[in-house]
């Protein structure tokens, strides 16, 4: 069992739906979720048609006919409001996984990455509420925290969507949290994957942005053991964050290709030198869970049990370069393999 793996799941005969389904999380959710569960649906809400096509044959290709017969493919696009209140009803949970991620695209492209995360929210919060779906799960990121780039405010701007969500819903009952976490070990646009790719094309030296950068890292199956298992505890308006493991990028270089030199190229447009999943500002509302730490709600106008939990230190902090676990090198490379051979299997489908 994996650091975040839920003791109970209460998904079967479930209907489920997630937004950017054919999304890298949002492909492992299904599949996990149809290894371990019997929902009554299982619905991919995303907006590209051929990821939707190449989704269905792997699962059938996996799965088999039965357990792809629980699965419901929907083209549309989260800013849309209308179909996405179609798409939504008579749904059970949603897990909004669709987002505009990448940093520098954002810096390039701001109203873009507002419209989709920011605006995108919102729509998912009023097709919810209008559809009476029981529970809800957004993802977030690190950035979300003191952001200084446009898809890190975009991002708070969701989170403070989705918790305040909770004082709207009255009799209809909805339930809206949050899950916040780090890098994904070999997702797309992290670090890793460019270095294999240049690394396989027998590059001479490794680019670095910054030789004092640092990462909180989480493998795909331990985030969505993560979102599983938060689903299972939430009562409305939480942040859950996890606790996990920072590393250097000079470390992640030096574990890759220990044989290559590094060269610093400078920090792209809206990147931090490290990132932070809880401010000292929220300390105040923060409680240890053990395995995670919970932002409870400022304000809670709808009635809820507070998560107990113990207390954090007076002016506590969780940023990668202050962090109390550290990745050693063979571990680290042992995350990445967990991802890597069905990634590469797809690649050769």
């Amino acid at each position: 069992m994996g650091r975040f793996a839920p003791t109970t799941l209460d998904l079967d005969g479930k209907v489920i739906l997630v937004t950017g389904g054919t999304g890298s999380f949002g492909r492992r959710f299904v599949e996990t979720v149809l290894a371990r569960c019997s929902p009554r649906k299982l619905i991919v809400y995303s907006r590209d048609e051929l990821k939707q096509s190449e989704m269905q044959i792997d699962l059938a290709d996996r799965f088999g006919p039965e357990k792809l017969a629980r699965m419901r493919f929907f083209l549309g696009d989260v800013r849309d409001r209308e179909r996405l209140s179609l798409a939504v009803r008579g749904v059970d949970v949603v897990i909004h996984a669709a987002a505009l991620k990448q940093v520098p695209a954002a810096e390039y492209n701001p109203s873009e990455c507002i419209h989709t995360n920011v605006l995108g929210a919102e729509n998912v919060v009023w097709a919810c509420l209008a559809n009476r779906v029981a529970k809800v799960v957004a993802l977030s990121t690190d950035k979300a925290c003191n952001p200084i780039n446009l898809y890190g405010a975009t991002k708070l701007a969701s989170d403070k969507t989705f918790v305040a969500a909770n004082n709207l819903s009255g009799d209809i009952g909805t339930r809206f949290s949050v899950v916040r976490y780090g890098n994904v070990v070999g997702s797309r646009g992290s670090v890793a994957p460019l270095f294999q790719r240049l690394i396989a094309k027998g590059a001479a030296e490794l680019p670095i942005t910054d030789p004092r950068m640092t990462r909180f890292l989480i493998t795909l199956d331990e985030g969505v053991d993560f979102v599983l298992s938060s689903l299972s505890m939430m009562r409305g308006g939480e942040i859950f964050v996890p606790k996990i493991p920072s590393m250097k990028i000079t470390d992640i270089a030096a574990a890759m290709a220990p044989q290559l030199p590094i060269k610093v190229v400078g920090i792209r447009p809206g990147e931090k030198l490290h990132e932070m999943m809880i401010s000292s500002d929220d300390a105040r509302t923060t409680v240890d869970l053990g395995d995670r730490y919970v932002i409870e709600p400022a304000f809670a106008e709808y009635q809820r049990a507070p998560i107990d939990g113990g207390e954090v230190a007076e002016g506590f902090s969780y940023a990668s370069d202050t962090n109390d676990e550290w990745l050693e090198p063979e571990a680290f490379l042992a995350m990445l393999e967990t991802d890597g051979p069905r990634r590469r299997r797809r690649a050769t489908d």
